[in-house]
């Protein structure tokens, strides 16, 4: 009986660790060309995603550094 509450424990982990972890996303406002991070991908039309590939990256640092480079980000 502990084995079995043991295992289901550790399944019942194992499938709520992915919902834990945190998406962050370069979005560029389509109407003033303006890029942002986001914490969630976006779901308007006026928006879209910018990073290379759709890249999906795991902290706002990371994404925050990630904006810095991306041409369509850059301010002229």
């Amino acid at each position: 009986m502990r084995i079995k509450t043991i295992a289901f424990t550790a399944l019942a982990i194992a499938a709520a660790t992915p919902a834990l972890a945190a998406e962050f996303y370069v979005v560029q406002d389509t109407t003033t060309k303006k890029c942002t991070v986001v914490d969630a991908k976006p779901t308007v039309s006026t928006v879209t995603v910018v990073s290379p590939s759709g890249k999906v990256y795991t902290t706002r640092d990371e994404a925050q550094s990630a904006l810095k480079t991306i041409t369509v980000c850059e301010t002229k």
